[in-house]
């Protein structure tokens, strides 16, 4: 079971850091998820992601308050207003486009109510 957990941890941090670069990939809650996955599997693996210089600060932030930093919510605003630019752009149907714009109202709500560290 150690294995699969080490290895969900390392998809998660593949696909957060991923989230860096892509809009909507969202970086914050995939880094959470590596943490969890690797104290469920590996100590060194979770004091090196702890301690890391980018990600350890935003794991610390919301263990310890629930806190995402202001620039993090400045970027997933941005990277959520151009996803839906693009949609708008490419015409999407209509269905679509509200659907979309009501679950990434409620990203932007969820994100703007938590804590700034």
């Amino acid at each position: 079971m150690r294995f699969v957990w080490i290895l969900f941890g390392f998809t998660a941090l593949g696909v957060g850091v991923l989230g860096i670069f892509l809009p909507l990939v969202p970086t914050v809650p995939l880094v959470l998820l590596a943490a969890f996955c690797f104290a469920k599997s590996s100590e060194r693996l979770h004091k090196w992601l702890t301690g890391h210089k980018t990600f350890g600060p935003m794991i610390s932030d919301w263990n310890e308050s629930g806190a995402i930093r202001p620039n993090a919510k400045k970027m997933a605003t941005v990277s959520i207003a151009i996803v839906f630019g693009i949609s708008l752009i490419l015409g999407l149907p209509t269905k679509v486009l509200v659907i979309q714009a009501v679950t990434l109202t409620c990203v932007l709500v969820f994100i703007w109510s938590r804590p700034s560290s």
